[in-house]
């Protein structure tokens, strides 16, 4: 499990080459693995850092949330997270043909894990609640993120650098559309009464 995280983040073309020199089903069921526990540091991270040190947008008195609407909240976000790799995996597979590329669903999924990691471990920065750290995390989250969408779509799928920007454009407007839709979900969610429970500290 996770055999490719470091390699993402220090020599991502070779990690790119080694993962699809070895993509198969098992390398695949890998993945799959990888996508359970990395979508777990975002929410295990924010419940930390939300029940015990709270959050603070003015630098005073941090506000908490309740551990047991922490705890919905970090299940909830777990599922969102792997919902929407799984649906980004079915994307890229429905949409790998028109460029050329023969790849399998489970591998598909594989890759949108492995672009996505950078964005997982910056949940990592939800341990100690703080509005410039985490905003500082998140961009360089999606930088990297996106680093190894354009240049992993070529390498992995089998396609001319040039199908590779296309195809990899293609990904990051339905990864956009996804995440708003999810946000407007979290939105209406909060507005019918299932929002978190704050505690002042």
């Amino acid at each position: 499990m996770l055999n490719h995280v470091w390699g993402l983040l220090t020599h991502p073309r070779d990690e790119w080459l080694d993962i699809r020199s070895r993509a198969n089903s098992t390398e695949s069921r890998s993945g799959l693995f990888d996508l359970f526990f990395l979508a777990m540091i975002p929410g295990i991270s924010s419940f930390i850092g939300s029940v015990y040190f709270g959050w603070s947008a003015t630098g005073l008195d941090p506000v908490k949330v309740s551990m047991d609407s922490a705890a919905i909240m970090s299940i909830a976000s777990w599922l969102a997270m792997i919902a929407g790799t799984v649906f980004m995996g079915l994307f890229i597979h429905w949409m790998e043909r028109t460029y050329g590329s023969h790849r399998n669903y489970l591998d598909c999924v594989c890759f949108a894990v492995y672009v996505a990691t950078p964005l997982y471990l910056t949940g990592l920065s939800g341990l100690y609640p703080s509005i410039p750290l985490t905003m500082l995390a998140v961009l360089l989250g999606i930088g990297w993120s996106a680093y190894l969408l354009y240049l992993g779509t070529p390498l992995f799928m089998d396609i001319p650098k040039e199908r590779g920007f296309l195809f990899a454009t293609s990904i990051v407007c339905v990864a956009l559309v996804l995440l708003v839709s999810m946000k407007v979900a979290t939105v209406l969610l909060w507005d019918l009464g299932f929002g978190p429970e704050f505690i002042p500290d």
